[in-house]
């Protein structure tokens, strides 16, 4: 089948329009372009009209096929931009999200206001906190999970983004030293009362990086008293939509002096602070 680059686009902005909104086809379609093929919507402006070659329409039919199964184009690709930097995603991590960098950008605010020199990052998954804020801080920072997977994958980003980060494995904060710094964390936070309706693509995302017990707050809860029995000055927390007052009442009760809810770009609850 002969086909130029910019119908072989079209071609798979229509399969991809099969089972997402066509926007979101278009735009993804655009991405596998740019991230897959590595050809920028300039070069597709002054090059659209050539033949694109077998071994490429057998390459965007061989990720199509994959996509049509529902697995996640980040997957597929084997990394994801987050902070314009590039983190390798595999299926023992989360795929990062945009209401992550919120998390970020609150513990840099945070962080620099109470001239913390130390930061542990709970369940790192990717790295994607870690080495971001080892990257643009002169913190001392650590990072933990409890999946060997996982570590491996966060310790591959720091390794090849030259963040300096010191990785442990284990429970919350079980495997990290004192002192703690600021405390921050993304952890499972969906209720597994929620899975049926949740999105496809989920289901190939590990489950243990998603779904808590009691409502999704199970680990948030005890990382806030974990935190702070260890004396944190702060515990920076991403959370699920609705759970802010409930984790709020939970700080408090741990002892923490303050708790307030951050709300993302669509007005939900998505980042808790704690202060002592």
């Amino acid at each position: 089948m002969v086909q130029t680059y910019r119908q072989l686009r079209l071609d798979l902005g229509a399969a991809l329009a099969g089972f997402l909104d066509p926007s979101e086809a278009h735009a993804e379609s655009v991405r596998w372009f740019e991230e897959g093929l590595d050809l920028s919507r300039s070069w597709m402006a002054a090059h659209g009209g050539d033949l694109a070659p077998e071994s490429v329409r057998r390459q965007v039919g061989a990720w199509t096929r994959r996509r049509k199964t529902g697995e996640p184009w980040a997957y597929i690709l084997g990394w994801s931009l987050f902070r314009d930097r590039r983190f390798r995603v595999t299926v023992d991590t989360l795929i990062p999200r945009p209401e992550t960098d919120l998390l970020v950008e609150a513990a840099l605010e945070v962080g620099g206001r109470l001239g913390v020199d130390r930061c542990v990052d709970v369940g790192t998954g990717s790295g994607i906190i870690a080495t971001s804020l080892a990257l643009e801080t002169d913190w001392q920072v650590s990072a933990t999970d409890l999946s060997p997977g996982a570590l491996a994958v966060a310790r591959e980003n720091a390794r090849a983004l030259g963040a300096r980060v010191a990785f442990f494995e284990g429970h919350l904060l079980d495997s990290v030293p004192d002192p703690l710094g600021l405390v921050v964390a993304n952890l499972p936070y969906v209720d597994p009362a929620d899975e049926p309706g949740l999105q496809r693509e989920l289901a190939f995302e590990p489950a243990s990086a998603l779904f808590a017990p009691d409502r999704g707050l199970a680990l948030s809860a005890e990382l806030l008293t974990s935190a702070k029995a260890r004396r944190a000055p702060a515990c920076l927390l991403e959370i699920g939509a609705g759970q802010g007052g409930e984790l709020c009442r939970r700080a408090h009760g741990a002892g923490w002096g303050k708790a307030m809810v951050h709300q993302d770009f669509a007005g939900h609850d998505r980042i808790l602070v704690a202060l002592a």
